[in-house]
C-alpha cells in the first residue's frame, strides 16, 4: 500500500506540473486551451533530443525544455491566440484542437510515431529504503520537483508585483487595466509560463509515462479533470487534484486494472457533485 501511495503521488506530482499552467490561463484569460498537452510534448521531445543527439545532460535538458515550451507558448500566443481572447468559446476549442493535431503530425513525421528513446541520469537511477519499503529515486525526485514548483508558484503570486497583477486581472480585467496594468503583456507572459512549466512536466515524465506524438490526446483529460475539480484560475486546487487524481487512477490500475480509467471518471463525477466549483473555488490566484 505505501507503495502505491508513493508512485501515486509522484504521478500526480507529474499532472500537476503539466496542468498548473492551464489552471492558471484558464483562470485569467478564460480561454479554452486544449492544447495544452501540446507544449508538454514540445518540452519532452526537446529534452529527449538533446540529451540524445547534442550530449546535453539531464539538468540542461529540463532548462531547456522549459524555455522550448515557453517560446512556442510566446510565438502561438502572438499569433493566434491573443486573436481569440474575446471570441466564442467554440472558436477557442477550434483552434486549440487544430493545434494539438499539428503538433501531432509534426512530431510523427519528424520523429516517427514510436517513443523516443531516454535514459535517466544515474543519480535518478536505483532505489533507496525508507521505512522497510523500497522507493523509486526518480519517482522521489518528481515529487520534490512538484513541491517545488508549488512553493515558488505561491511566492510569485503572492509575494512579487508580477503576481499580485495577476491576481487583479483575474478579479477583473478591466479594473485591474483601469489601474494601469498592461493585461495584454500580462496574458502574453502568464501564457509563455503555463506553457513552459507544461514543457517542464513533459521533460520530466519521460522516465514514467513516457512520450509519443499522440500523448496531447492521450492525456488532455486528464489536464482538463485536474484543473476542473481542483478550481480553474488556482494553484493549490490543482496540486490537491492532482494528488487525488494520481492516487486514485495508480490504485484503480493496481488493485483493479480490469476497470481501467473507469475509477477516474467515477471520481471526477463525484467531486464536480460535491465541488461544482472546484476543490478551491476562485479567488483570485491561490
Amino acid at each position: 500500500m505505501g507503495i502505491v501511495l508513493f508512485d501515486g503521488v509522484a504521478y500526480g506530482m507529474l499532472l500537476f506540473l503539466m496542468a498548473v499552467g492551464l489552471s492558471i490561463t484558464m483562470g485569467l484569460m478564460n480561454f479554452v486551451n486544449l492544447a495544452h498537452g501540446s507544449f508538454a510534448v514540445v518540452g519532452g521531445y526537446t529534452a529527449a533530443v538533446l540529451m540524445n543527439q547534442a550530449g546535453l545532460n539531464y539538468w540542461g535538458a529540463l532548462a531547456a525544455a522549459f524555455v522550448a515550451a515557453a517560446l512556442l507558448g510566446a510565438v502561438l500566443e502572438l499569433v493566434f491566440y491573443r486573436r481569440l481572447y474575446r471570441a466564442h468559446p467554440l472558436d477557442q476549442v477550434l483552434l486549440s484542437i487544430g493545434v494539438v493535431f499539428v503538433s501531432i503530425a509534426a512530431l510523427t513525421y519528424f520523429f516517427g510515431p514510436t517513443m523516443l528513446p531516454f535514459h535517466l541520469p544515474p543519480a535518478l537511477q536505483g532505489q533507496f529504503g525508507i521505512a522497510g519499503l523500497e522507493l523509486s529515486r526518480y519517482r522521489a525526485f518528481l515529487i520534490v520537483c512538484g513541491v517545488a514548483v508549488l512553493v515558488l508558484l505561491m511566492l510569485a503570486m503572492g509575494r512579487t508585483r508580477y503576481g499580485a497583477m495577476v491576481r487583479a486581472a483575474v478579479d477583473n480585467q478591466r479594473v485591474a487595466g483601469g489601474t494601469g496594468i498592461h493585461v495584454q503583456r500580462l496574458f502574453f507572459l502568464t501564457f509563455s509560463l503555463g506553457c513552459g512549466l507544461a514543457g517542464l512536466g513533459g521533460a520530466l515524465s519521460l522516465g514514467m509515462l513516457g512520450l509519443e506524438p499522440s500523448f496531447p490526446l492521450k492525456y488532455m483529460v486528464y489536464f482538463l479533470i485536474v484543473v476542473c475539480v481542483g478550481g480553474a484560475g488556482t494553484i493549490t486546487g490543482p496540486f490537491i487534484a492532482a494528488l487525488l487524481v494520481g492516487i486514485v487512477d495508480v490504485a484503480g490500475k493496481y488493485y483493479l486494472p480490469e476497470a481501467g480509467a473507469f475509477l477516474i471518471y467515477v471520481f471526477m463525477i463525484a467531486m464536480l457533485l460535491l465541488r461544482p466549483n472546484g476543490i478551491v473555488p476562485k479567488k483570485g490566484i491561490a
